[in-house]
């Protein structure tokens, strides 16, 4: 067992940390490179590298190796390498593992520890100093140093092949240019770490690391959102969702005799969820909501294709909805890629009648609550078709549902009845029926807002994983059956 005398490390600190060159060397090349200081795709050759930050050529090429396998360069030869974007995901991963392996190592640390944390000082002195001079380098290099010395002492050789495997040194030594803003904080973080350890409270001691590592990993994750690509990425996102926005049908629209709300959130940014109104000949209204498969952009610009080609196909003469849709169908498959498909409930309505005349292609069933003295009857209009996209060649056929006045028309995606708990448990679709019954003299806005506030409480601040859509309709009178 290694024991460090106290007080072994009581070097003054003023001039200590002037050192360039080799010592912070590899350090400040690492920084530099995960901070943009060079581009991706820039050839980097070794021995101008090694010119610049005074490296051995011999270290360099490992340090170049190291670089590699945290996804920064690509080695082309021994005498160059290809600059890489930062994975920001990979390195987050890293980090959650770096917070295990600590927690881990200041239980066991602490007995080695207890009373003899003139090492650990040390290095916290050294950090502090670097700090108010300004020097990022040496100030990583007594970071890593610090709770390298903890790994060590915990004896646990696994814990450092693990580290080692991981390259958490140099990861440590290229990340702390991301957190300049908080670095006073993640310095002043290590003291209740020594104290912990000198009072030889190893479980405190292993807690206090584990956070100290996880603060570190949000600082991180703030400094990549920050940071001018992202900024640039939530502009271009923004302006994409205005885009998709204008897809769907405005707020103002109006189809007679009934009252409709609608409600659409989705996981992202934007979404694959769909829903449209379509004014259509001889006063019938086209009513549409699909869910495209995946979530983000990709599926966004998927919907927006299912959009284009239903609304080509609706907007002109046609025989029936069967063969609407089986266009609509050829269409989609022909124009996307092979993995590609969409759930589909595509209908047209006639106030004039209260007929719905509808096309079913796997979409969730949409539910009709009809209020019958004092409770009320559910209908649902199943799926009698495949999801669109699948096969060029797939049929599709046509069903009818006779509205009466007082019934309310619920429309959805999945995203509704699969949120789930924290126990992993859908709300289902049982619970949204049971509640839709108990809405037979509530407006369609009051059904939505019911419905969002019942998902809520379920979830209890689960993160929402798919996309929302809800379309309600309520069928007022004014439009006589002849």
């Amino acid at each position: 067992m290694a024991v460090w005398k106290k007080d072994e490390y009581k070097a003054p600190i003023g001039a200590l940390w002037n050192e360039k060159g080799s010592k912070y060397g590899r350090g400040r090349f690492a920084r530099e490179l995960f901070t943009g200081l060079y581009q991706p795709g820039e050839l980097l050759r070794l021995s101008n590298i090694a010119a610049t930050y005074e490296i051995d050529e011999d270290a360099l090429l490992n340090i170049f190796s190291e670089c590699q396998s945290l996804g920064l360069l690509t080695l082309s030869n021994k005498k160059t390498a290809t600059v890489c974007a930062p994975n920001p995901k990979e390195m987050q991963e890293a980090y959650e593992i770096r917070a295990g392996l600590e927690e881990i190592s200041g239980r066991t640390a602490a007995t080695v520890f207890k009373g003899n944390t003139g090492r650990l000082r040390y290095e916290l002195a050294a950090m502090r100093a670097a700090l108010e001079e300004r020097d990022l380098d040496a100030c990583a290099e007594h970071d890593v140093r610090f709770h390298r010395a903890i790994l060590r002492a915990s004896q646990n050789d696994v814990l450092l092949r693990v580290w080692d495997a991981l390259a958490v040194d140099l990861r440590m030594r290229a990340t702390i240019g991301k957190v300049t803003q908080n670095l006073p904080a993640v310095v002043d973080s290590h003291q209740p770490i020594v104290e912990a350890l000198d009072r030889g409270q190893g479980r405190e001691a292993a807690l206090l690391l584990r956070n100290h590592v996880e603060t570190f990993l949000e600082y991180l994750k703030k400094s990549e959102s920050d940071s001018g690509f992202h900024k640039a990425l939530r502009k271009d996102l923004e302006g994409a969702k205005d885009v998709q926005q204008a897809f769907f049908p405005p707020e103002t629209f109006s189809i007679p005799c009934l009252s409709c709300e609608t409600f659409y959130q989705p996981a992202n940014e934007i979404g694959g969820d769909y829903y449209d109104f379509l004014s259509l000949q001889s006063g019938r209204w086209g009513i549409a909501i699909g869910d495209v498969s995946g979530k983000g952009i990709g599926a966004a610009l998927l919907m927006a294709s299912l959009q284009a080609s239903l609304r080509a196909q609706a907007l002109q003469p046609h025989l029936d909805l069967s063969a609407l849709i089986g266009s609509v169908n050829r269409l989609v498959y022909e124009s996307s890629p092979t993995d590609f498909f969409a759930s589909l409930f595509y209908a047209e309505y006639e106030p004039g009648t209260r007929v719905m005349k509808y096309v079913n292609a796997g979409h969730n069933p949409p539910i009709v609550i009809r209020p019958r003295n004092g409770s009320c009857e559910i209908y649902h209009l199943y799926a009698s078709g495949m999801p669109v996209g699948i096969f060029g060649d797939a049929q599709f056929s046509c069903t009818s549902f006779q509205f009466e006045v007082g019934d309310i028309f619920v429309a959805y995606t999945d995203g509704i009845t699969e949120a789930e708990n924290r126990q992993g448990e859908q709300w289902g679709v049982k619970r949204f029926e049971a509640l839709l019954g108990t809405c037979s003299r509530a407006t369609s806005e009051q059904i939505i807002r019911r419905v969002l506030e019942e998902v809520s409480a379920f979830a209890n601040g689960q993160p929402q994983r798919d996309d929302m859509t809800l379309v309600v309709m309520d069928v007022q009178q004014g439009c006589d059956v002849p």
